[in-house]
């Protein structure tokens, strides 16, 4: 089992969803109005006059053999348009209750 923590624009969220629903992954965490900034090309995403949009985040727990195709498909969607914004992250998930 992976934790697959995934930030994004919040102009993705439709995007993020599909992709989701397309790899039958039902179990997720979802936060809105995440706040940040990418480590490189990243604008801040504040949700201020300045910098207005924002960001929303999710983790889901799913086993090892959804989590290329998971990420495969946030690249895909990251390529349409770098400047939205889109990344995910792995964990390994070491005991689950």
């Amino acid at each position: 089992m992976k934790a697959v923590f995934i930030a994004f624009n919040q102009a993705h969220t439709e995007r993020v969803e599909f992709i989701l629903d397309q790899l039958q992954i039902k179990g997720f965490t979802w936060w809105e109005d995440v706040q940040g900034r990418g480590t490189q090309t990243g604008e801040p995403r504040r949700g201020t006059h300045t910098w207005p949009e924002m960001n929303s985040a999710l983790m889901t727990i799913i086993p090892d053999e959804l989590v290329n195709p998971l990420l495969e498909s946030i690249r895909k969607l990251d390529e349409i348009n770098k400047e939205v914004g889109v990344r995910a992250f792995v964990w390994e998930i070491v005991q689950e209750y």
